[in-house]
């Protein structure tokens, strides 16, 4: 498989032949849900409790004496079974996080980028960078590669100028090589990458 490569004023400058050991075949969909649940499960907060009948204020009186009044003997007015009473097994803090094998997460990013491939979503280019560091000039840059919505950018190291000027743009998400997931591929209606980024990840996924 081969790709284009571009230049910022989308003109083709060479090509990029990819591995269709690593990105062909089938795409393996179960990979990406699983990466996509882990990843969004370990940026859950937990912060959610509830009262048990420890924690309710209130009760530390006897209602009423334990016998002779026909009604059943109870210790505390917050017990669970009666009206404002602590909660049973309710909710409490805690980490939702969980661990993936790393053949599961690089499975999960090489079936992603096989996705976004098959789609024609991919833009490979030779760089990324920013002659004058303004947003504005590197917004349209995004506007001549044909970049709309969406976009994850992926590059091995990022021009600090370039970060500076791109991160105010609305829908463009800069990440490295390194750590890019296949949730932040597959929530992207574009995959921007310089050469570098591709063949890096070729290395590393293959």
């Amino acid at each position: 498989m081969k790709l284009n490569v571009q230049n910022s004023n989308n003109e083709t400058v060479g090509t990029i032949e990819l591995n269709d050991e690593v990105f062909g075949g089938r795409v393996k969909t179960d990979l990406i849900w699983a990466a996509v649940v882990q990843q969004n499960a370990s940026e859950r907060r937990g912060t959610h409790a509830t009262k048990n009948r420890a924690l309710v204020s209130g009760g530390g009186k006897k209602p009423y004496k334990q016998k002779g009044t026909g009604r059943p003997q109870v210790g505390s007015s917050r017990t669970p079974l009666w009206r404002k009473g602590g909660t049973v097994f309710g909710p409490q803090p805690r980490s939702y996080e969980f661990d993936l094998p790393k053949k599961v997460r690089v499975g999960a990013v090489r079936a992603a980028l096989a996705q976004k491939l098959s789609d024609g979503a991919v833009i490979v280019v030779e760089r990324l960078e920013t002659a004058d560091g303004k947003t504005r000039g590197t917004a349209e840059m995004f506007r001549r590669l044909g970049v709309s919505g969406k976009a994850v950018v992926i590059d091995v190291k990022p021009d600090e100028k370039f970060v500076m000027a791109a991160r105010n743009i609305d829908g463009i998400e800069l990440v490295s090589a390194a750590r890019v997931t296949a949730r932040d591929i597959m929530d992207t209606a574009h995959v921007v990458a310089t050469r570098e980024a591709i063949e890096k990840l070729q290395e590393s996924l293959g």
